[in-house]
């Protein structure tokens, strides 16, 4: 298929209770030159007048009454844009200027890539230490991964508007913010569609990330759904983005370390390996660790090691988890119900 030149982009957001991000996200978007054809938002039963101030902005507004998660929000806005490219970002990601003009220029010369990915950039609008910590190795992890992309991205995506709405867009069972655009990527790659991460597409992640609300995100709506994913349709597990080698030698490392301090109750011995595992990590890690040095210094660096390591430490549990209760519903209880029957 052909595609004329100038290609035309839709923004589409979803909005659920965004606050003060996104009159940031919004503002950003009215300074983009050239506009994207049309801003569709997609108030997704929002109670605190977020569609309002869309209004204010000229933005196209579909009102849902209650919330049903960002998969479905998408899916509406696609239907009604108009544009030759979806552009998809959230309600609380600020873009540059040359955002729109930037994607428009990666389709048009590459009319067979059906989808692109950009990064977060490396000055993430909140300034608490988990902010900055946590969007800082989303930055590292898609500057450092392969540009023939294996997942699509919610944040900073975009797709031809003919290709996402002939795959039927989103899977609307995820109901929540949860890997609905990683399984739109593996349906693409699939069908034999490119998707490519651009990295100087990059947009500023505004929110701010707290302890508990950073881990439940990794670990319920992240680790278990996506496990679950790679083993219903036995996707490789590619050494790409989040599943690289190394994560998952660090996993084990981790394991190991927590194993080996547990036994040092019982043998000194085991702080020798207690040790090796940390050094190990830290070989692992040693990249990113001198990135985060590069950007922010030594006790930057000597505070995110923790957090990093709690993060092998609690993704390789949901892994896990998704990996016994996957088997649980589709392989042993089948058999147990069989075998009971059969009694």
């Amino acid at each position: 298929m052909t595609y004329n030149t100038p290609l035309t982009v839709s923004v589409i957001i979803p909005v659920h209770n965004a606050g003060p991000y996104f009159h940031s996200c919004l503002s950003k978007l009215a300074a983009t030159k050239p506009r994207p054809l049309e801003i569709i938002v997609v108030a997704d039963g929002d109670s605190d007048g977020s569609w309002r101030l869309a209004n204010d902005y000229g933005a196209k507004v579909i009102r849902i009454p209650e919330c049903g998660g960002p998969a479905r929000a998408r899916n509406l806005g696609a239907r009604v844009a108009q544009g030759d490219i979806l552009f998809f970002t959230d309600a609380d990601v600020a873009i540059y200027p040359d955002t729109i003009s930037s994607i428009a220029g990666v389709f048009e010369k590459e009319p067979h890539l059906a989808a692109l990915i950009g990064s977060y950039d490396d000055t993430p609008g909140a300034s608490n230490f988990l902010s900055q910590y946590r969007n800082l190795l989303h930055h590292y992890v898609h500057q450092h991964s392969s540009e023939e992309a294996s997942t699509f991205w919610g944040a900073c995506g975009a797709v031809r508007r003919d290709i996402f709405l002939a795959m039927g867009g989103f899977n609307e069972g995820y109901k929540g913010a949860m890997i609905e655009d990683i399984e739109l990527g593996y349906r693409l790659k699939e069908t034999g569609y490119r998707i490519r991460l651009c990295k100087n597409i990059q947009v500023k992640h505004l929110k701010i990330w707290k302890p508990v609300s950073m881990i439940k995100a990794d670990f319920f709506y992240r680790a278990l759904p996506w496990t679950e994913l790679l083993l219903r349709d036995r996707h490789r597990f590619n050494n790409d983005l989040n599943i690289q080698l190394n994560s998952r030698l660090s996993v084990l490392s981790v394991y190991t370390l927590i194993l080996s301090l547990i036994g040092t109750f019982w043998w000194i011995g085991c702080l020798g390996i207690t040790l090796l595992c940390c050094l190990l990590l830290l070989a692992l890690n040693f990249p990113v660790y001198k990135f985060f040095y590069e950007k922010r210094g030594l006790i930057f660096t000597l505070k995110a090691l923790p957090w990093h390591w709690l993060y092998y430490m609690y993704s390789g549990l949901g892994f896990v988890v998704a990996l016994i209760r996957y088997y649980s519903l589709n392989h042993w209880l089948p058999k147990v119900s069989s075998f009971v029957s059969v009694q």
